[in-house]
């Protein structure tokens, strides 16, 4: 199994459940931006030119959504990541599995095309803080999940790499969390992850 990589990418959550499975893989460590992910051989793998990509024998996939459904489908037999379908969490694991890329990473990209990706001439201050407050708006119904709850669905889970994550990428991109002390407290719980930690250091 390979993992295309790089860091402060949508591939950490792939190499986090792939750390919280123990499953062995090699990886492949771009730089956002490298050359290296335009050329010919790697578009056969992504064909954006992005990262994550996984291949795992004659299986190649480049959503990290998919790519982790597909881990756990996978690799994942006793449910320890995962909900059966005839669990009482199900409903819950699949909502919050898909609500990271569904309405947390929508405001976070906008508000990373107008902070960091567009030259300083064309950025709009008004985009930026309208996606800052729709970003507020999407985090708060995070927050309001997690009073009383130590993770989104049950016991720790997928759902918790993907949203997780996106909650942890919201507060690095300047989300307020002042009013959101139970979303704080899950983002420490998942940080504290050894996992994770690993995942971060790749």
């Amino acid at each position: 199994m390979k993992l295309y990589f790089a860091p402060d990418s949508r591939a950490v959550r792939v190499a986090w459940a792939l750390e919280e499975l123990g499953l062995d893989y090699e990886i492949e460590t771009f730089q956002l931006g490298d050359k290296a992910m335009r050329a010919p051989d790697y578009l056969k793998v992504h064909p954006m030119g992005r990262v994550p990509a996984l291949e795992d024998g004659d299986v190649t996939l480049f959503e990290s959504g998919a790519i982790l459904q597909y881990l756990l489908a996978r690799y994942d037999p006793d449910h320890r990541l995962s909900t059966s379908p005839d669990h009482p969490d199900f409903p819950a694991y699949l909502q919050w599995f898909h609500y990271a890329e569904g309405m947390v990473m929508p405001p976070v990209n906008s508000i990373t095309v107008e902070t960091v990706l567009l030259p300083p001439e064309r950025r709009s201050e008004v985009h930026a803080k309208r996606a800052l407050k729709l970003l507020g708006q999407m985090l708060t119904a995070v927050e309001r999940h997690v009073d009383g709850r130590e993770f989104l669905a049950g016991a720790f889970s997928g759902a918790d790499i993907m949203t997780g994550s996106a909650v942890m990428v919201a507060r690095r991109m300047g989300a307020d969390f002042s009013d959101k002390p139970n979303l704080a407290a899950y983002a420490e719980r998942l940080a504290a992850r050894p996992a994770l930690q690993k995942a971060n250091t790749l």
